[in-house]
């Protein structure tokens, strides 16, 4: 494995414009905000040697090497879930060679269902925290030399970048929510009875990635920021019959607000 990850990031250093030292995952209808992004070099997924392919609509797969307001940046426009058939290692391959390449900080985002009774439809949530519902661990074997072997996951998501987003989205008059974001493997939305199971353990959102994403990447020292998209309600009464076009519309319409925090949030780190 650790073989492919180099020859993946000794590949792409030859083709680099310039070394970001912050990258973005933009999830479930959130590949839009790749438009805010002045492009300089664009791969795509099935180019880049060793890399999955995302074979989910709204996962466009490419890498994008370019900026983000006066930032370098690098964005996966696109990710790759474990309910795609891939394993763990190939889900969070990308983070691995992220790190290859000299990423520092790294955003995340994702659409999710919200189990929180005082969330809506569109809301944004700042993830503080999260409960990993996989089935496989993406640490499980032998351990890579990028990290300890017994990591420590007390600040998963950085503090300082979640006070940082709280200062500019309330400069910004944009409303945002903080949570727990709970991961579990999909495709099929929640029941019922799952969302509540869920809320009951302490998830105030509930989605099909991430939580392996940020787990690789806090192994290697990278600190992570998350934004949840609030898309669809899992909230006894508010419960209703969705669809993964529902999701991505819901995703698009918030778009916006994601981006002006993220962007501002790269001139500040």
């Amino acid at each position: 494995m650790y073989d492919r990850i180099l020859e993946t990031s000794s590949w792409l250093k030859t083709k680099m414009p310039s070394h970001p030292s912050a990258a973005i995952i933009l999830g479930t209808g959130l590949g839009r905000l790749a438009e805010e992004i002045t492009t300089t070099l664009s791969i795509d997924y099935k180019d880049i040697p060793n890399f999955p392919v995302s074979t989910v609509e709204g996962h466009t797969g490419r890498l994008i090497f370019g900026k983000l307001g006066d930032r370098d940046i690098l964005a996966m426009q696109g990710r790759f879930h474990f309910y795609e058939g891939y394993t763990m290692k190939e889900v969070t391959f990308p983070i691995r060679v992220m790190y290859e390449l000299g990423i520092k900080t790294l955003f995340v985002s994702n659409a999710s269902g919200g189990t929180n009774p005082s969330f809506e439809i569109g809301d944004m949530m700042i993830i503080t925290d999260h409960i990993n519902f996989f089935p496989e661990h993406p640490l499980h074997g032998p351990n890579l030399p990028t990290g300890p072997r017994f990591p420590d996951m007390h600040e998963a998501y950085d503090k300082e970048l979640v006070k940082l987003a709280d200062q500019i989205a309330s400069e910004k008059g944009i409303k945002v929510q903080h949570g727990v974001y709970l991961g579990t493997q999909g495709p099929t939305f929640e029941t019922p009875a799952e969302y509540k199971m869920f809320h009951t353990l302490g998830a105030d959102a509930v989605g099909m990635s991430t939580v392996p994403e940020v787990i690789v990447a806090r192994h290697c020292g990278i600190r992570v920021f998350g934004l949840s998209i609030i898309t669809d309600l899992g909230v006894e009464g508010k419960i209703i019959e969705i669809s993964h076009e529902e999701v991505q519309k819901a995703a698009n319409a918030v778009q916006p607000k994601m981006a002006d925090i993220m962007r501002e949030m790269l001139t500040r780190v």
